[in-house]
């Protein structure tokens, strides 16, 4: 089962059913969502292929006593309301021309003054046309709404909970996003995903701390890398002076430094100066090192 059929499980148990208002107004939710259409100018119908969802939406009208029909195909779920039970609903305003649903005048400004009433329609616009990835690939949760005016109205509503979702309009697609975890795991803890924000978190965490380990790792990776690359030049010079005669010529600090490295060519500026007679710090080594290579590039 993926991700957003667990929320959409947890969402369906969601025990406040005996409240009208809040019924209504996620009930509305579900309506301006995109999954939802108007055929022929009369009937109402939602589509969707997870049967906790259309459960869900069916116990919604039932609670409102609007009559409705539900039927399947293949996989796929369809609610449909007749036009005689559509007048019932007084909070939708429906639009014959373009056969689309927009939220009434009144019923926006009791959404705009109750913050409950919009979480419970920001709840059913997420059960009507939500999704979510798994997050242990990437984040990203996306509502599609019916028409672009109840995308901006919705977008309001979350904005007022301090969640900034962005806008993604195309042709007939309208639609709100987040990419950012945190905004995420906001979101769901605001439609009462509880469970679901829980494990959205663990998850967070533990993508997180895998990300810091790995950056540690490849930070000392590089390091090593240019620790052995660094050691490969100054074995080279002190070759060459070995060679050419004139290692004997370097002065005692030099000459055991430079020993030194050739035996342990694996080891780092720091370990090389505490292994000295008269232990020296890093700069002391890099410094000694760094003038053999001086002297080996000018024979």
């Amino acid at each position: 089962m993926s991700f957003s059929s667990d929320i959409k499980r947890e969402l369906n148990k969601t025990n406040n059913l005996s409240n009208k208002e809040l019924v209504k107004y996620e009930l509305l939710g579900y309506l301006i969502s995109s999954n939802t259409t108007i055929k022929n100018k009369k009937n109402l119908r939602f589509s969707t292929e997870s049967d906790y969802n259309i459960n869900r939406f069916s116990r919604l009208l039932s609670n409102i006593n609007i009559e409705h029909d539900i039927a399947v195909n293949n996989k796929s779920f369809y609610i449909t309301i007749k036009s005689k039970e559509l007048e019932k609903i007084d909070f939708i305003e429906i639009e014959k021309v373009e056969e689309s649903i927009y939220i009434s005048q009144f019923t926006k400004e009791q959404l705009l003054e109750q913050a409950e009433n919009g979480k419970a329609l920001i709840r059913g616009a997420f059960l009507g046309a939500g999704s979510i990835n798994n997050p242990e690939n990437l984040y990203h949760l996306e509502i599609s709404f019916i028409n672009q005016e109840n995308m901006e109205f919705a977008k309001n509503i979350i904005e007022k909970f301090s969640i900034k979702m962005k806008e993604l309009v195309s042709k007939n697609k309208y639609s709100l996003y987040l990419k950012d975890g945190e905004e995420i795991s906001n979101f769901l803890a605001l439609i009462g995903a509880n469970k679901a924000v829980m494990k959205f978190e663990d998850i967070r965490i533990q993508k997180e701390m895998r990300g810091k380990v790995n950056r540690i790792v490849n930070c000392e990776t590089a390091n090593l890398n240019k620790t052995i690359n660094a050691a490969i030049e100054q074995i080279s010079a002190i070759k060459k002076l070995q060679k050419t005669g004139e290692f004997n010529k370097l002065d005692e600090n030099l000459k055991e430094i430079a020993k030194l490295r050739l035996e342990n060519p694996d080891i780092s500026l720091t370990e090389l100066g505490k292994m000295l007679k008269n232990p020296i710090g890093k700069s002391g080594v890099n410094y000694r090192l760094k003038k053999i290579m001086e002297i080996a590039d000018e024979k």
